[in-house]
């Protein structure tokens, strides 16, 4: 049950990509509202806020009346609010294609490399030019992320302060989805390109597709381009987690003990332990200008890294995993012993993050799926065995009905028609005793002897076909999925929702027990007045 085992494992995965995620924001909706109720800020609302400075000193000149408040305020004309926005949109359109641009380097880096390699003298690094080329081909994208994310948060800024938003909150708003969609883009440009382009536009044996007339472009590793998906994103998540924790702890750590060497030598050696407990909390590091800003972005990142590609890395859960357990040790060190006491402020739930968290999510179903028709050997595997194999036409399928496999799924070619560049050496006779004359490569295309040599076979059709349908198909099970897991799991967990039945229960007991108290007091009043004014009747 070789190929049964596989395409088990790969819907198996593919479905765990989408469960979790959907199981995870549901339950967070009711611990979100458990912390809520806690905190008491199920029914807080933010007051009207308060117009930005930059706001106000920018269109002060025109004012309108505030519907709410019935004052007038500074007002921003529709075509001006719209005409930045434009501007603003077109530069996050200029920076993605940055992005494509730094992408479009590492491909022509793998492109020559790869060549290079394969002649290299040394036969490590010749016999695995392949994987060599790959790894240092992600080192170098990941030095690239960390620049650019530098950039970036410099454009972002930048960006959202000509949009001129009316309030803070909507200003933080804006900024939180430029910076996501920016180091998203950053981070997994290179992945999709793996995952999606890498081998597709090749060309074939005498008709390579070529760099500048020069080097063939690159194809995936014999085994398939999961081999590679699995590389770039190991190595990149890897990296990343580990990078980030060095800043999250390692930077504030070398700021304050250069703080502490400039107080000794300013005040003395037993200078620290003279300073009272404020004058030494406020020597450590400053919380960052964005608050949790960057804690946000981490971890919604992480969960867009591992459930985007989990059908191609399954271990990225358990990485992410691990890293969260460290990172909770170090984040409380840090807020503790490293950062000042931050400014608590109220807030009912987690903003926009949310939104992007329910985005991600809808896009690792989309992703998952291409994953398994087009980048696997799901489809391809399955079509064989159910209209080209042992068992075609018998509705079975087990290891006897892949037998042949990799025959059918390899086309023949004719040496005799390379390319000069692709030319060999040699004509084999060496190592095999005879000139060889044809080769087999992966592909479905028809024999050089047929009709049409090197065409599209009818077997190509119809994997195409079924990629095409199992991606419409997975997508409307999987959405059906969470569709009823979101309406199987209520927002509210039902000890809470009893709690505040209760609670709502006491208040109208309350409520109905002060008016009742109030009415009688009242009929108490009038009958005494009552009585007073019958008295003053009765004097003579």
């Amino acid at each position: 049950m070789v190929w049964s085992t596989s395409c088990v494992s790969e819907m198996a995965r593919s479905t765990s990509c989408v469960s979790p995620a959907t199981v995870f924001l549901e339950f967070w909706k009711r611990r979100r509202a458990t912390l809520a109720y806690d905190w008491d800020l199920i029914d807080w609302e933010e007051e009207e806020e308060e117009i930005r400075p930059q706001f106000e000193a920018k269109y002060s000149k025109k004012e309108r009346m505030n519907p709410i408040s019935g004052k007038p305020e500074p007002y921003q004309a529709f075509t001006d609010k719209y005409s930045r926005l434009v501007v603003s949109a077109s530069g996050i359109f200029f920076m993605i294609l940055v992005v494509i641009a730094a992408v479009f380097g590492i491909v022509i880096y793998r492109v020559i490399t790869i060549s290079t390699f394969a002649a290299f003298g040394w036969a490590l690094i010749r016999n695995n030019s392949q994987v060599a080329t790959t790894g240092t081909a992600v080192c170098i994208n990941f030095c690239m992320i960390m620049l650019l994310n530098v950039l970036y948060e410099k454009v972002a800024i930048l960006l959202t302060n000509l949009e001129q938003p009316r309030t803070e909150s909507e200003w933080e708003n804006s900024f939180t989805l430029k910076m996501f969609l920016f180091q998203f883009v950053n981070l997994n440009s290179s992945t999709f390109y793996i995952a999606f382009f890498l081998g597709r536009f090749t060309g074939r044996p005498g008709a390579y597709l070529r760099l500048i007339n020069r080097w063939k472009l690159e194809e995936c590793h014999p085994s398939g381009c999961l081999i590679d998906l699995c590389l770039q994103m190991g190595i990149i998540m890897v990296l990343k987690q580990t990078w980030n924790n060095f800043m999250e702890l390692g930077y504030p750590l070398i700021q304050n003990w250069w703080t502490r060497r400039r107080l000794r030598r300013e005040h003395g050696q037993k200078a620290k332990d003279g300073f009272p407990q404020w004058e030494r909390d406020y020597n450590l590091q400053p919380m960052n200008v964005y608050g949790l800003f960057d804690e946000y972005l981490e971890m919604i990142l992480q969960f867009g890294f591992t459930t985007i590609f989990v059908a191609a890395f399954p271990l990225a859960p358990l990485l992410a995993l691990l890293n969260n357990i460290i990172e909770i040790r170090l984040d409380a060190y840090k807020f503790v012993t490293q950062w000042r006491r931050p400014l608590p402020s109220q807030a009912k739930d987690i903003g926009i993050w949310y939104g992007i968290l329910e985005g991600i999510g809808i896009l690792s179903v989309i992703t998952n799926a291409f994953v398994i028709a087009v980048t696997s050997d799901f489809i391809p595997r399955l079509v064989y065995a159910y209209k080209y194999g042992p068992c075609a036409g018998q509705g079975r399928a087990g290891e006897r009905c892949m037998m042949g496999y990799v025959n059918a799924s390899l086309s023949v070619f004719r040496v005799a028609d390379f390319e000069k560049k692709s030319e060999s050496t040699t004509n084999g006779s060496e190592m095999f005793g005879d000139a060889v004359k044809f080769c087999r490569y992966r592909d479905y295309r028809e024999p050089p002897v047929s009709a049409d040599p090197y065409s599209y076979t009818l077997q190509f059709w119809h994997v195409l076909a079924a990629r095409l349908a199992f991606i419409i198909v997975f997508e409307h099970l999987v959405f059906a999925i969470k569709t009823l897991i979101a309406y199987l799991i209520p927002d509210l967990p039902k000890d809470l929702r009893d709690r505040m039945r209760r609670e709502k229960y006491l208040i109208q007991e309350m409520m109905y027990e002060a008016e009742l108290e109030r009415l009688q007091k009242e009929k108490n009043e009038r009958k005494r007045r009552k009585e007073r004014n019958g008295h003053h009747k009765e004097w003579p």
